[in-house]
């Protein structure tokens, strides 16, 4: 039998308020929400994409970061891994999902020729995705490993919790 001064008495109904609230600022949950639910768009173009795929494996367990859920349409897509040679043909269809992607959006540049053309000084080869979209951490390496990706998407989060995100939430209406 429970007696109301017993511990699972107290257990099952709690009435003080004071240790059931959390106090923080706007910014810092949401930008805690976003750090922690990263939905990469997979955009594999040469031999990187390996490694990227490597990364979805048990083996890494990208999910300890909430993005092992990688998403094939960029409307469900925060973050656009841009892995491999990308050529100018290529360039257009990397620029029009980047674009159909909804904001707020981030990019990795993972592997030397996405981050800058690598070993192909070519008329064919863009030097570099950042001169057609704005990249947020580079990942060097040809290919880089597994673990290089997972360093990358942490420093992704360092950048996304400093964001200032609740300013483009309180939006005057005038401005919108």
């Amino acid at each position: 039998m429970v007696t109301p001064n017993s511990d699972l008495a107290h257990a099952a109904y709690d009435s003080k308020v004071e240790g059931n609230i959390i106090f923080t600022r706007l910014d810092s949950a949401i930008n805690w929400m976003r750090s922690n639910s990263l939905w990469p768009m997979p955009m594999g173009l040469a031999c990187c994409a390996i490694e990227l795929m490597a990364t979805g494996a048990s083996r890494f367990d990208i999910s300890r970061f909430g993005a092992e859920v990688m998403r094939f349409s960029p409307r469900q897509s925060d973050v656009m891994i841009v892995s491999g040679t990308v050529t100018y043909k290529m360039a257009l269809a990397v620029k029009r999902v980047w674009d159909q992607m909804p904001g707020p959006k981030w990019c990795i540049a993972m592997g030397a020729c996405a981050s800058s053309g690598g070993m192909y000084r070519s008329y064919a080869v863009l030097q570099g995705i950042d001169q057609l979209i704005p990249v947020d951490v580079y990942i060097s390496g040809c290919p880089p490993r597994p673990e290089a990706l997972i360093e990358g998407l942490m420093k992704l989060q360092r950048k996304i919790e400093k964001e200032e995100s609740a300013k483009a939430l309180l939006v005057a209406p005038e401005e919108a």
